[in-house]
C-alpha cells in the first residue's frame, strides 16, 4: 500500500511517500505562516507534489490545532493565523482526487505508535508528546478517541499553580528560565550537576502530568514522543520517583508501561497512519 503523510508545522511542512510502512520519498517546504490561508495551502500542495505517486490510497495530514471532522475543517492552527477555519479536507481531496484524512498532530502520533511503534501491543494507551509544549493522543479499545474538534488529550493545558502543566513539563520549563534546552542537554551529557538537577526538576513535573493521565484514563501504557523525550535518560528517574512517592494507587502505577518512541519521522508516519486507521 502507498500512502502520503504530511506534517504541517509553524515553520516547515514535511511530506513523505510511505510504501509498505516505510518512507521512500520525503520533501520539506517552508511554511508561509504569515500569509493568507490559500498561500499556505499551496505550500502544502507543493510538498505533496514533490513526492506524489498516482497509486497512493490516500493522504493523511497532521496539524497543530483543532479539527472539525463533521465540517471537514481545520481551525485555530497554532502559529498559522490565517488557518482559523480552512476546508482542508475538500481542498486537498479535490486537488489530488484522493481521500484525505486530517487530525491533530498529537493524535497522529498516537495512531502512528499504534501501527508502527511501541503502541502495537496495547489496546489502551496514551501517546504523550513533549516538545515546545505538551499534547497527547488517546487510544481506547484500539481506536483513537479524538473528542469534539479533535481536542481530547490536551493534558498540557490543565492548570497547575495558575499556569498550564506544559509551562512546567515541556520545553517551556527551560525557556521560562531563560535557558536553551539543547544547551542544558549537552551540559547534562557531560555530567554538569546544575543541568542534571534541572532535568530532575523537569522529571518531577512530567511525573505530575502523567499522574493526571492515570487519574483520567488508567491506560496500559504511555508512549513518550517529542524532542524533550530524547532526554528521558536524564529526567526518567525523577519522573518515576514522583509517581512512586505521590501517586496514591500504586498497583495501577506498577502495571503502567512507560516507553519512549524509537520511530524516526513519526510525524509523517503518524499522519499517514490516519489512512490506515480509516480502512
Amino acid at each position: 500500500m502507498k500512502i502520503i503523510g504530511v506534517d504541517v508545522g509553524g515553520t516547515k511542512i514535511s511530506a513523505g511517500l510511505v510504501v509498505d510502512n516505510k518512507i521512500v520519498r520525503q520533501s520539506t517546504v517552508d511554511t508561509p505562516f504569515d500569509r493568507p490561508q490559500l498561500e499556505v495551502v499551496n505550500a502544502l500542495y507543493q510538498a505533496i507534489d514533490e513526492i506524489y505517486d498516482t497509486a497512493v490510497t490516500g493522504i493523511g495530514i497532521g496539524v497543530p490545532g483543532l479539527v472539525d471532522l463533521d465540517e471537514k475543517r481545520v481551525i485555530d492552527v497554532v502559529n498559522i493565523p490565517s488557518w482559523d477555519s480552512v476546508p482542508l479536507f475538500d481542498l486537498v481531496s479535490d486537488y489530488f482526487n484522493k481521500p484525505v484524512f486530517v487530525n491533530n498532530d498529537a493524535n497522529c502520533f498516537a495512531v502512528g505508535e499504534k501501527y508502527f511503534g511501541k503502541g502495537k501491543p496495547f489496546n489502551n494507551f496514551v501517546g504523550l508528546t513533549i516538545g515546545t509544549g505538551m499534547g497527547a493522543g488517546i487510544i481506547i479499545n484500539g481506536h483513537l478517541y479524538s473528542g469534539r474538534l479533535c481536542g481530547a488529550g490536551e493534558f498540557g493545558s490543565i492548570f497547575q499553580k495558575d499556569r498550564s502543566v506544559e509551562a512546567f513539563a515541556s520545553g517551556q520549563f527551560f525557556k521560562d528560565k531563560g535557558l536553551d534546552g539543547k544547551v542544558i542537554y549537552k551540559r547534562a551529557s557531560i555530567g554538569d550537576p546544575v543541568a542534571l538537577r534541572l532535568f530532575e526538576e523537569l522529571g518531577s513535573h512530567i511525573g505530575r502530568a502523567i499522574s493526571n493521565i492515570l487519574f483520567a484514563l488508567a491506560p496500559e501504557a504511555i508512549i513518550l514522543g517529542g524532542s524533550v523525550s530524547e532526554s528521558f535518560k536524564y529526567f526518567g528517574d525523577a519522573m518515576h520517583e514522583f509517581l512512586e512517592e505521590n501517586f496514591p494507587y500504586q498497583r495501577l502505577y506498577n502495571q503502567l508501561v512507560i516507553e519512549v518512541s524509537d520511530v524516526e519521522n513519526m510525524a509523517i508516519l503518524g499522519a499517514s497512519s490516519l489512512v490506515l486507521d480509516a480502512q
